[in-house]
């Protein structure tokens, strides 16, 4: 570095290396505060296609047998095997936010029956147990809990009369 400045100043003059060390020093002062980037930053600032290259990698829970068949019924024809992943994903997360929804729905539904039967029961201090005598059972998706979930989509859901 100390041989670059000495030629530039027998060719340019001392102030204008002064002036370059100074230019040096405020860009290299600009260089080091955009290199520290915070990590999770650089996890948000992924582009598509770097998304896109990492769903090589990656299989969705949906089969791309399924994907491909209903992507076909719907109309949509794509050849990249990656774009019909990220669809999957969409659909994969679509599916698990609708059945955490129920699930919420169907363990305020259980705590309210609950608390209905506590307070019927004044002086009742044993454990609580369902119809079989079993102590809380399993969690058990109603078509209830998952109307209300889709309700919240915009998707209504209706059981036919003769079912009832």
């Amino acid at each position: 570095m100390s041989d670059e400045k000495e030629i530039q100043g027998e060719r340019a003059g001392k102030r204008e290396i002064k002036v370059e060390e100074v230019d040096t020093e405020q860009d290299s002062g600009k260089m080091e505060e955009s290199t520290e980037i915070p990590a999770y930053k650089k996890q948000k600032d992924r582009t598509l296609r770097e998304f896109l290259d990492m769903m090589d990698d990656y299989a969705p829970i949906i089969p791309d047998a399924v994907t491909d068949y209903y992507l076909s019924i719907a109309g949509f024809e794509c050849d990249d095997i990656r774009i019909k992943r990220l669809l999957a994903l969409a659909a994969q997360k679509f599916i698990a936010d609708i059945a955490q929804d129920a699930y919420q729905y169907s363990c305020i539904r259980s705590s309210s029956m609950m608390s209905a039967v506590l307070s019927n029961q004044a002086g009742y201090t044993g454990s609580i147990r369902n119809r079989y005598g079993k102590e809380k059972g399993k969690t058990v998706l109603t078509m209830e809990d998952l109307s209300a979930a889709l309700h919240e989509y915009g998707i209504n859901m209706k059981q036919p009369d003769f079912y009832r």
